[in-house]
């Protein structure tokens, strides 16, 4: 199948605690996305969200942009970069404006949006991004675009995402140090709601879990907007710890075994079968596992034991979580699990126990080109930055013309000028 004509290209670089990933993908004329190149290497110099060496960072950026570079055959020069960490808020903020009843221009969105930057208050944190999420046309909520339509008031439902300003400069100085502009950085949560939600899931209410490695984010989106998020400093890494320090074991065999055996359901058959700790190719003399028989083999019953002792701990942290935002009773059902940690096999169903909710596991959507080793959970943050960045979204703090909020009247040419433009449009 030949690829189509690309039209623009977007590049996407995701700091995670496991691991670091780039992305490059096209925008066919079409409208199609395609990936171009995609690689990955184990992260270093990242602790739960943030850069604690700058130098190890760099590295692991350069090296994962090399590789998709090279599966792209094409060189990219700026990158949007996700991040979970640097103490992320999300808020929302409404501003409203009188119009009159007659019919709205663009210069009245403009002004409206404009108007709205003076609603933010970072109170001394860095403002990621300020979005208008919908319009409200005199009660009526949801309107995607009141250009051309009447009404007395005109309201917008901005979404803001915050962070401490400390840790995002060093995130960007990462990425600059590795000979790459940064767009713009991006919350995670508002990158995987791109790649794991639905619009009808966002408009009905819903919860998306993020389970990282060293970081879960727990946001809730409602009414086609990302509505509050809280950071849990949990991941799926804690859950291999635990493994390794319930059996002794060096911390790559419990991941190995985590992946390899692990579950989040138990079965009878688990007390009968022995998984081996050490795997072929392991180095002679490693230590033996804690309750491990003869040939080194430990009960699957007692891997899956320390797993869903974890998780326990993990699911009442997503509770507490969800409770302090507000998801609860009929508003909003459904959570989507997402994250590398959503891998483990039985965790939806463990979830939804816990919860007492529907639970799904949420999965980029399938795109030209698109590795399957990407088409999974864990790559859903990656996948969701050139999704958002293809978007364009808008920012309240690039729109213009530049106007004073505190001018609501139009003279002079403004005026001539809006006349005129009626006079082409009805005419």
């Amino acid at each position: 199948m030949a690829v189509p004509r690309i039209t623009k290209v977007f590049a996407a670089v995701n700091l995670g605690s496991f691991r670091t990933s780039a992305m490059i993908a096209g925008l066919s004329e079409t409208g199609e996305m395609v990936v171009l190149g995609s690689g990955h290497r184990a992260s270093q110099g990242i602790k739960r969200g943030y850069v604690t060496d700058m130098q190890a960072a760099t590295h692991s950026v350069r090296d994962a942009i090399e590789r998709a570079e090279k599966m792209a055959n094409a060189s990219v020069q700026s990158v949007w970069i996700g991040c979970s960490g640097a103490g992320l808020v999300s808020t929302t903020a409404r501003v409203e404006v009188e119009v009159g009843g007659r019919r709205i221009e663009q210069d009245d969105i403009e002004h409206l949006l404009v108007a709205g930057r003076e609603v933010i208050q970072p109170d001394g944190r860095t403002v990621l991004h300020a979005q208008p999420a919908h319009y409200t046309l005199d009660g009526a909520h949801g309107v995607p675009n009141p250009k051309g339509l009447h009404a007395e008031r005109l309201a917008v439902d901005i979404h803001v995402m915050l962070a401490d300003g400390a840790p995002i400069r060093n995130i960007k100085e990462t990425v600059e140090n590795a000979h790459l502009k940064v767009e713009a950085v991006v919350g995670s949560p508002v990158a995987a709601g791109h790649a794991c939600l639905t619009p009808e899931e966002r408009e009905l209410g819903v919860a998306l879990v993020e389970f990282g490695a060293e970081v879960t984010t727990v946001s809730v989106y409602a009414a086609g907007m990302l509505l509050g998020m809280q950071v849990v400093p949990f991941g799926s890494g804690d859950i291999t710890d635990a493994i390794a320090s319930a059996f002794g074991i060096r911390r790559y065999q419990a991941e190995r075994l985590k992946c390899m055996s692990g579950s989040a359901i138990a079965s009878p058959a688990d007390h009968r079968e022995m998984i081996p700790v050490n795997a072929p190719g392991d180095p002679e003399g490693g230590p033996v596992a804690r309750h491990a028989d003869d040939k080194n083999r430990i009960p699957r019953a007692e891997l899956i034991s320390v797993i869903t002792q974890q998780l326990g701990r993990f699911t009442e942290e997503v509770a507490k979580a969800l409770k302090a935002m507000g998801f609860t009773g009929q508003s909003g059902q459904q959570v989507v699990l997402t994250g590398g940690g959503a891998q483990l096999p039985g965790l939806a169903d463990f979830a939804q126990g816990a919860l007492g909710r529907p639970v799904r596991i949420g999965s980029p959507p399938t795109m030209l080109g698109l590795p399957p080793g990407h088409a999974t959970p864990s790559s859903s943050t990656l996948v969701g930055l050139v999704l958002y960045a293809a978007a364009d979204p808008v920012d309240i703090r690039a729109v213009g013309p530049k106007w004073n909020p505190a001018e609501s009247s139009y003279k002079g040419m403004k005026l001539i000028n809006r006349v005129w433009r009626a006079l082409r449009e009805y005419f």
